[in-house]
């Protein structure tokens, strides 16, 4: 049994973070499922572009989306349903087998609507109707305007991958928002079974002290970060408010590690996939990583609730990193690259027609 199969035997799910329409077209994702395990996918603004953007794969549907004229933004939300929607169909035995545990694909909101709650709310209403998939995700980031947008969503029925997510303080906001959702859907006599997965990044607090701190600290941060977010994560399953909202057959939040690639050429390309094992989580990795874990992965032990973290984590504030801070710099961080990212984005895909009409 390769070491994918031994972390989904684990209980951890594996999800991509990548999707293509050659992924799709060749049977290669198809592949994944049935040899690697993989139960899910992620996308991001950043993803389509490297996807859209240096291959020609695209190419004819633009052609054909371009006679009705459509803005490069809505063009874009076109061919994304195009592909996640034949993902989710892919996944949908999974989704069925696990009666909607497992088997979530993921399409993010625009990053532009990141300071208004109300039209992030209706961007997403909107999607996930035209998608017409009971196992899409929409991404909404756990930032502090977020939040709002996060519950309402929740209230109205609609699965949410929470993302952008860095500390222990912003998982516990943003873990409040989805709960504060069901509750209100228990309260006005609606299901509360809504899915969701808080999505912790992991890499980038290690890359954002590289340089910073002593050798014997290196690729250390982004563990015990999320070391201590599981600790936060396994007290609020086993919390009396998630109890009650259990009860009333609401069904707990995941875990998910985001940025498990590692960025650190000197370190191991599994660093983060081996230490985070855990059930009843999920790790999103890039399709470098997988392939790499797949190949020469170990699985030592399992994360425990009751894990201290409290001496890594003293160790870096006497080394000068002020890691709450930090936390709220790496969001604030994230969030403008995704504004950039989509920024770009649009700019691909302009050009792109721009080109094909030139073609014509």
């Amino acid at each position: 049994m390769i070491a994918t199969q031994q972390l989904y035997q684990l209980g951890q799910s594996l999800w991509l973070d990548n999707i293509t329409r050659p992924l799709l077209t060749s049977g290669t994702l198809q592949r994944y499922i049935d040899q690697f395990s993989i139960t899910g996918l992620t996308s991001n603004p950043t993803i389509f572009d490297h996807a859209i953007g240096r291959s020609s794969a695209y190419d004819a549907a633009i052609r054909e989306k371009l006679r009705h004229g459509e803005s490069p933004e809505a063009l874009f939300f076109e061919l994304a349903l195009e592909d996640l929607m034949q993902a989710a169909d892919l996944f949908r035995p999974i989704y069925d087998r696990t009666t909607g545990v497992d088997g979530w694909v993921s399409l993010e909101v625009s990053p532009l609507l990141a300071h208004n709650a109300s039209q992030t709310v209706a961007s997403a209403k909107e999607l996930s109707a035209r998608a017409k998939r009971p196992n899409l995700f929409i991404k909404i980031p756990g930032t502090r305007e977020g939040l709002p947008a996060i519950e309402e969503s929740i209230f109205a029925g609609i699965p949410v991958n929470i993302t952008l997510l860095f500390s222990r303080e912003q998982y516990a906001a943003a873990a409040d928002a989805y709960l504060r959702g069901v509750e209100r859907r228990i309260a006005a006599g609606l299901n509360p079974n809504v899915a969701s997965v808080a999505s912790m990044f992991v890499s980038r607090w290690d890359a954002s002290v590289a340089g910073r701190i002593p050798p014997g600290l290196r690729n250390q941060l982004g563990i015990a970060v999320a070391k201590s977010v599981y600790r936060e994560y396994c007290s609020l399953l086993i919390s009396d408010r998630w109890r009650r909202a259990c009860n009333f057959g609401a069904r707990p939040q995941r875990l998910l590690w985001a940025s498990t690639g590692t960025k650190d050429p000197t370190a191991s390309d599994v660093l983060y996939v081996a230490a985070l094992a855990a059930p009843f989580t999920v790790n999103t990795m890039p399709e470098a990583t997988l392939k790499a874990f797949a190949d020469h992965g170990q699985i030592e032990s399992a994360l425990s609730s009751n894990n201290d973290v409290q001496d890594a984590l003293a160790r870096f504030a006497e080394s000068g990193i002020e890691i709450d801070a930090l936390g709220a710099q790496l969001q604030d961080e994230g969030a403008k690259s995704f504004v950039e990212s989509w920024v770009d984005l649009m700019d691909v895909i302009a050009s792109k027609c721009s080109e094909i009409k030139r073609t014509a």
